[in-house]
């Protein structure tokens, strides 16, 4: 059997690892920093204690009872395509084919050391619950939340869930009966976040910020953030006792030792099969990847999980002689359910059309019940619902 090595254990690489596994034609091992596989839209539920920490991840060993493919827990170091071989911070290991989904990193802000993101690693999510926590304890407080952006490459941003935490966060505020004496405000560099979504997220979201209190400090560059403070470029301050901030993403530390060709921001160059350009054998996928598209393209988990299920299948079909391929860019989607803590928004757009439908109360539990799907489809108690 051909060797296939996965690197990363986010949704790109676990559903390569799933779909590679199901054909019975490979030996497939996915390396990973983690034995778990965490639910990042559902992390949002963490800090406002409406979900408990474990309940937010799926045990590798659970999804290898189904799938039993191998599981290697190191660090990559480095990958050499020429070489067909990638170091790890405890081993060398060889491939024939190699898909890369380890992530990417985050851009380093001065300052980021005084911010938290629920974006970051999986622990971090419990700092942010912990610091919620204490400004409740002391019944008023200063929060602000935010994201930033990445000029080099525009996909590269992650609003969604900054929305998501200051609505909960607020909503949390609420049923505890301090929302008066609280301070929330939503910054981020663009004049219009949001946009991405289509134009009737943004007055969906003012309307939001409004209806919730909620300040907004828009279309200023960010320029560092100190203890107590988001700086601004005009050298104006947000003062904050807690500061919530999802840095755009950028090309992962590790491709700096590698020999996987690179775009400007830093993530690794792919044709729109996934395969790495110029390497017949290397695909990268989700967030590491350099991805094309409409102006208003995102990495999304649910994209992540395509570009695993697309890598796979041309694997597969190389392998087999077929002429098949699948795309990437053949039907580019925003799709999210923006949870308000109390409820939610659909929303949704393509290259044709795009809308927001707003989901009083069954739209939170709706989300809860993604979260529940993707848990149970991951381990193959229930069939995963995919044109691929």
């Amino acid at each position: 059997m051909k060797k296939v090595l996965i690197l990363g254990g986010g949704f790109a690489g676990i559903q390569t690892a799933i779909q590679l596994q199901k054909s019975g034609r490979f030996d497939v091992t996915l390396v990973s920093d983690r034995d778990y596989l965490y639910l990042y839209p559902i992390s949002i539920w963490v800090p406002v204690r409406q979900i408990d920490f474990e309940n937010v991840k799926v045990p590798l060993a659970k999804i290898q009872n189904k799938y039993p493919f191998g599981v290697i827990i190191d660090s990559v170091k480095e990958i050499h395509a020429a070489d067909q071989q990638v170091i790890c911070e405890n081993q060398l290991l060889n491939y024939d084919y190699l898909v890369v989904a380890f992530g990417a990193d985050k851009m380093k802000h001065k300052g980021i050391e005084n911010t938290l993101s629920i974006c970051g690693k999986p622990e971090v999510s419990l700092s942010i619950r912990d610091g919620i926590d204490a400004l409740i304890k002391k019944g008023s407080g200063k929060i602000a939340i935010g994201f930033g952006g990445n000029p080099k490459d525009k996909s590269a941003v992650r609003g969604g869930p900054a929305f998501e935490l200051a609505f909960n966060i607020h909503n949390l505020l609420r049923k505890t009966k301090i929302r008066q004496n609280f301070e929330l405000t939503f910054f981020a560099p663009m004049e219009e976040p949001g946009a991405r979504m289509g134009k009737n997220a943004l007055p969906m979201l003012n309307k939001m910020f409004d209806q919730y209190k909620i300040e907004k400090r828009f279309g200023k560059k960010i320029t560092g953030f100190e203890p107590g403070s988001v700086v601004f470029e005009d050298e104006s301050k947000l003062e904050a006792d807690l500061t919530l901030f999802i840095p755009a993403s950028t090309g992962h530390h590790v491709l700096q030792a590698s020999d996987l060709p690179l775009s400007e921001a830093g993530f690794v160059q792919i044709d729109t099969d996934c395969q790495v350009h110029g390497l017949e054998n290397v695909y990268a996928i989700g967030d590491i990847s350099a991805m094309e598209g409409p102006e208003w393209i995102a990495k999304q988990g649910h994209v992540a999980e395509l570009m695993g299920r697309i890598a796979a299948h041309n694997i597969i079909s190389t392998e087999t002689g077929s002429s098949s391929r699948k795309h990437y860019h053949e039907s580019p989607n925003i799709l999210c359910v923006m949870d308000t803590g109390n409820g939610a928004a659909f929303v949704f757009r393509n290259t044709k059309k795009s809308f927001i439908i707003p989901m009083p109360i069954v739209g939170h539990w709706m989300k809860r019940g993604w979260g529940t799907y993707s848990k149970i489809t991951k381990v193959g108690i229930l069939r995963h619902f995919s044109g691929i």
